[in-house]
């Protein structure tokens, strides 16, 4: 196996992760000019929905080679409305660089970040970036950081400043100083005196917390032993691989500050792609085994899966989980290198492997293999979608086939009771960016709208209705008779029929045509909406011998319902939710004001397990409440609050709120 390491650059949203990998790429020469953002010239972000906004929508992997190292950094989107999309990815890295910009209060925006490389034990640094525009101390940065991170952040630089300007740092491994010179490599200097107390107090700090997880180095402070600038950088590697620190580094990735130092000290601190395979439990010589990273439909040559390779090699027309590969390529962003074979430890695109999905583990044997892959993340947001020109509707199911294998993420529904196509995902702009996917890629247009709430209908008094349906023409005419004891169950009692007709007033075969006309009403109630939780008895009736059958006696019974329904004293019901919100304890007052104002009944709230400085806040909340109630949350914490939801009841709406909804579907249904 060669010396290969998968690095994924994480962070959160325009903490400059696709401009650090254009500057890793440049420097180890992998392209000839570094492209921007703002230009849409980068390697990463090169989908056309992704320029259009400049900001990731989807990862990007490189390769390239440095020091005798093959490095594939995958760049990962930081919206939390593609997070799916990172965590795909993070499962076939070795390790990860964790982006952040010098700002205590976005500090918490690193929260599920560094909460799922601590449950995925994947090796991670710290690169805090846009130093060249910090207002702010780094030393009342990392504290706000370290209350998100379950392993110790450990300084291995310490900034040199010209008045408030950040101009150089200082390497507390080597205790050499450096000022950044934009572009090129940083130039050593001497170690300014205004440094040095600050230099030796963090140095200290840095050996203290590396001597936690290591006994010999323990003891060699303990003796005022300083140990060698060759046994520091092992010990942070070892520790590094381990995931027990993390360590932190200082830069500016638009002016390549500090990026060198980043990717040298990567050689010595990412695992390679054996360790890991071995941490992972698929190291060693058996069958080939790969995991799905990400999965891309191109314009031109369909589908491609991203994999990493743990294990073995695989080659062009290798079956893999029963289908063929056809194609191999190593990824320069949307650039495709076509390539013979891929060993263990390469991350590669393998075309067309029809049925296989983002996540899937592949192999050549079909034998199932142990390695974990991320779970799915519970959509939170639904628009309702139709095709603009009712033309496509059937080449929209096919587009959205292909857009759900891009992103697992992503779900569709036909809802029973509103008879909508609705498409959920993690949020607003996620949502968006798949309806510009579908009309760059697809050539569709799409109209949506928010998804309609099931209301249904209920009556609260019980009521007895005679129901009579009579026609006379030429020959045989209609008649139909009905008697119905029409009266409310309990909540949730759904819809039982009955008869106690005797004497034969109504025929046997006719009782099942009066059942059948009271569900035909029931799908409308008097307002628009189904009619729940009513019994129905049939107690007497008459028929006539000639013009009596079933279609008069079903037309007889709705006619009785229609007759019954203003006595019943009808009233709306709404769905109810049981919703959990997790959001960061600061923000906990703020949700229940959340929740008061979107008509939500708070239950409860308490520390959310396992997460600490949150808190999980327990409501009932009416579903017409939930369809925005995401974008409100993240509002209030910086994007990283979310909540689950289930049905749990049907409630009465009454007064104002019921006029609303009566007039708001009355007039969807006469346009």
């Amino acid at each position: 196996m060669s010396d290969e390491r998968t690095v994924a650059i994480v962070g959160a949203s325009l903490s400059g992760k696709t401009t650090l990998l254009e500057g890793l790429l440049s420097i180890v020469g992998a392209i000839g000019r570094k492209g921007n953002v703002k230009d849409g010239t980068t390697v990463g972000d090169a989908s056309a929905e992704a320029r259009e906004r400049q900001i990731s929508t989807e990862v990007s992997a490189a390769t390239a080679d440095y020091e005798g190292v093959t490095f594939t950094f995958i760049d990962c989107p930081g919206s939390v409305e593609f997070a799916a999309e990172a965590r795909y990815a993070l499962m076939g890295a070795d390790a990860a660089i964790v982006v952040c910009e010098p700002a205590a209060e976005r500090a918490t925006m690193l929260a599920p970040i560094f909460r799922f490389l601590d449950e995925n034990d994947i090796p991670h640094v710290l690169f805090i970036n846009k130093m060249d525009r910090a207002a702010g101390l780094i030393r009342d940065f990392l504290p706000a950081v370290s209350v998100v991170s379950a392993h110790p952040l450990v300084l291995q630089q310490v900034p040199i400043r010209n008045d408030d300007t950040v101009v150089g740092y200082v390497d507390l491994v080597t205790e050499k100083a450096y000022t950044y010179t934009d572009g090129a490599a940083s130039e050593a200097v001497e170690l300014p005196d205004s440094v040095k107390d600050r230099e030796e107090t963090a140095r200290t700090e840095m050996l203290e917390s590396l001597a936690d997880f290591d006994d010999v180095l323990l003891e060699k402070l303990l003796e005022d032993d300083i140990p060698s600038i060759e046994e520091v950088r092992s010990y942070v590697g070892r520790e590094v691989a381990a995931n027990q620190v993390v360590p932190v580094f200082l830069g500016a990735a638009e002016t390549e500050h500090g990026v060198r130092r980043l990717l040298n000290l990567l050689v010595g601190l990412v695992p390679n792609a054996a360790e890991t395979a071995t941490r992972r439990g698929v190291g060693g010589d058996g069958e080939p085994v790969a995991q799905v990273l990400k999965t891309f439909m191109t314009p031109h040559g369909g589908k491609l899966s991203l994999v990493r390779v743990w294990r073995g090699t695989i080659a062009d027309g290798t079956i893999l989980n029963g289908v063929r590969v056809a194609g191999l390529y190593s990824m320069m962003g949307a650039q495709q290198n076509k390539i013979d074979k891929a060993e263990a430890g390469t991350v590669v695109s393998l075309g067309r492997l029809e049925g296989i999905a983002t996540g899937d583990i592949l192999t050549t044997n079909g034998a199932a293999v142990d390695l974990a892959t991320s779970d799915p993340l519970p959509a939170v947001y639904s628009l309702a979608i139709e095709a603009e020109n009712r033309d496509d509707e059937v080449k929209l199911s096919a587009a959205i086939a292909k857009v759900l294998e891009e992103d697992p993420s992503l779900s569709i529904e036909q809802n029973p009771a509103t008879h909508e196509f609705v498409l959920w995902g993690q949020g607003e702009i996620h949502l968006l960016v798949v309806m510009a996917r579908l009309k760059n890629k697809h050539n569709l247009a799409i109209t949506t709208r928010q998804p309609r709430v099931a209301y249904k209908e209920a009556i609260r008094k019980s009521v007895s209705q005679h129901g009579r349906f009579k026609r006379q023409t030429g020959g045989h005419g209609m008649f139909g008779d009905v008697h119905l004891d029409i009266k409310p169950l309990p909540r949730g009692g759904g819809f039982e029929f009955n008869s106690k007709v005797v004497g034969g007033n109504v025929p046997k075969q006719y009782i099942p045509a009066v059942e059948s006309g009271v569900r035909e009403f029931l799908v409308k109630g008097p307002m628009g909406f189904p009619l729940v939780d009513v019994s129905v008895t049939l107690t007497d009736g008459s028929s006539h011998n000639v013009d009596s059958n079933e279609q008069s006696f079903k037309l007889a019974a709705r006619a009785a319902m229609v007759d019954a329904m203003p006595k019943c004293n009808p009233v709306l019901l709404e769905p109810i939710s049981m919703v959990h919100i997790s959001v960061p304890n600061d923000a906990t007052s703020k949700v229940h004001a959340v929740i008061s104002g979107r008509r939500g009944q708070i239950l409860g709230f308490q520390a959310k397990d396992g997460w600490e400085g949150w808190d999980e806040v327990e409501a009932y909340m009416p579903e017409s409440e939930l369809h925005d109630l995401i974008i409100e949350l993240r509002s209030l914490t910086l994007g990283v609050g979310w909540y689950t939801y289930e049905y749990d009841h049907l409630n009465e709406l009454t007064g104002r709120g019921a006029d609303e909804v009566k007039a708001k579907y009355g007039a969807e249904a006469e346009a």
